[in-house]
């Protein structure tokens, strides 16, 4: 049973992963080629597509918490497929603008948060502790499967229909990951005889990240990356088709090599782990993502196409061998009880750095140009070992679920 619900769960998340790999590449290109979008408006386009993580991050974990699993899912999928649906549809009727589509990014983004944070806190709930690890990387591998191949079939399209008409696989795979998740079996809401007030249960995991000395440091490493990447997602379409000239299925070809580079950290993150200790692995690989991001905005014609992705593969597979080895330990080192808010309170504090990085890279790269601005966030990248050396990971060969360190764990 467990078996049978997590491949349900693996399938319905699939699903939708893929359709929004080809949005993710739809919606951008739809304000560059449709609405002639300006560098700034893509900047609020990629804020308000991850706002919702500085807005309700804190409280998505309580609410997660409280509420049916399954029932709240299949809804916020519904919710994303009509407000994805809303674009083409106004298109069609010639009233589609820019404040859309930001509207649109917003509406996803507040419903992304919410699913997110319930299907990380589901999967515990289906797999053995042993098996977190590899679980969590298959599900980093297919969603790399899906960043890979997803922009590829999204460009293809883009070229083949038009931006806006590709939204539309986006909005059905929404439809199909609902239709998927309601096979799932509803978890029962356990209602104590006293409720905590929401804001005493969101200080409760607030103040356990803060204070886990693996936890905490882990999440301001990603609250660095993630600031990049914002910037990165704000600028990679404007980049690569207002200064490199590349055409949309070359776009979507190039920004598929962020998924190749998940798929390859994906595949090796446990046997790299294995290898050098999981704390050694975070600093490793944080050095390496460093590298990859200040190769993507180098060179000119050819040589510009072929930096961006190798770039884009060394700095997608070290992120994903941080988010794989983090993700794994919270989840072990978490009280079940304060598993869903302290994965709500990383998000907030990390995955809301993405909209700050997005609009700030969306103000420079109007008087800078793009290519500057990128290699400005990337310079910005050597934050990421700083903070994991500055902390006493650096002392570790693994990462203790005892955040106390024990001798045998201490390998200078």
């Amino acid at each position: 049973m467990r078996l049978t619900a997590f491949w349900r769960w693996w399938v319905a998340g699939t699903t939708s992963q893929l359709g929004s790999a080809v949005g993710t590449l739809a919606l951008p290109l739809t304000a560059l080629t449709v609405l002639h979008a300006s560098a700034f408006e893509m900047g609020l386009i990629t804020a308000a597509s991850y706002l919702a993580y500085l807005l309700i991050s804190l409280p998505a974990g309580v609410i997660v918490q409280r509420l049916p699993l399954r029932g709240m899912q299949v809804a916020l999928d519904l919710v994303r497929a009509l407000a994805i649906a809303s674009a083409p549809l106004a298109w069609w009727f010639d009233m589609l603008t820019v404040a859309q589509l930001i509207a649109v990014a917003l509406v996803v983004s507040f419903a992304n948060v919410l699913f997110d944070v319930a299907n990380q806190t589901f999967l515990p709930e289906i797999v053995p502790a042993a098996q977190l690890q590899a679980r969590n990387s298959l599900t980093s591998g297919t969603h790399a499967a899906n960043a890979l191949g997803g922009p590829s079939l999204g460009g293809l399209a883009v070229q083949l229909l038009g931006a806006v008409p590709t939204l539309f696989v986006d909005a059905v795979s929404y439809l199909l990951s609902a239709t998927l998740l309601r096979t799932l079996p509803a978890r029962r809401v356990q209602r104590p005889a006293e409720r905590p007030p929401m804001i005493t249960m969101i200080r409760e995991g607030w103040h356990f990240v803060l204070r886990h000395p693996i936890i905490g440091p882990a999440m301001w490493d990603a609250t660095a990356t993630n600031f990049v990447n914002g910037a990165m997602l704000a600028l990679f379409p404007f980049y690569l088709m207002r200064e490199l000239h590349a055409s949309p299925l070359m776009v979507g070809l190039l920004i598929a090599a962020d998924g190749l580079g998940a798929l390859i950290g994906a595949a090796l993150t446990t046997r790299f782990t294995d290898r050098f200790g999981t704390a050694r692995g975070l600093i490793i690989a944080a050095f390496v993502g460093v590298a990859g991001a200040l190769i993507i905005p180098l060179g000119t014609g050819t040589t510009a196409f072929l930096a961006f992705a190798l770039g884009n593969v060394i700095f997608a597979s070290s992120t994903v061998v941080l988010s794989v080895t983090t993700r794994t330990y919270r989840m072990l080192a978490s009280p079940p009880e304060l598993l869903s808010r302290v994965i709500a309170t990383v998000k907030f504090v990390s995955w809301g750095a993405i909209p700050v990085g997005g609009l700030l890279a969306g103000i420079l790269a109007g008087p800078l140009g793009a290519r500057t601005t990128l290699l400005i966030f990337g310079a910005l990248t050597v934050l990421s070992p700083i903070i994991y050396l500055s902390t006493p990971i650096r002392r570790l060969r693994d990462l203790p679920l005892d955040p106390t360190p024990t001798p045998t764990e201490v390998r200078v």
